[in-house]
């Protein structure tokens, strides 16, 4: 494991429980025909030495930016741009 990595299973690992945002590292991707930003909001469910999981989860998208995610998603770490606790997933900000 990189040490980038193992400081964010440290920093993640506490705040199972806790909303998160996420950003991963694509430009963008397509999920159902929707071309959206890689911008999740959601609950820590589970933080492994891989992976963080967010359940329930929202994907920002600009055509629904409430956008449920009918599954638990997990996030590889070396996907993981940057994250914040200090906004909240019902927030909405501009993705445009």
């Amino acid at each position: 494991m990189k040490k980038a990595e193992a400081t964010l299973f440290d920093s993640l690992h506490g705040k199972l429980g806790e909303e998160v945002l996420i950003v991963t590292k694509a430009a963008q991707l397509n999920l159902l025909g929707q071309v959206f930003r890689p911008i999740f909001a959601g609950t820590v469910h589970e933080v492994t030495l891989g992976h963080i999981t967010l359940w329930p989860v929202i994907i920002k998208m600009v055509n629904a930016p409430f956008y449920q995610f009918p599954f638990p998603l997990s996030i590889p770490f070396e996907q993981v741009v940057s994250y914040s606790t200090e906004i909240p997933s019902d927030l909405q900000f501009p993705l445009t």
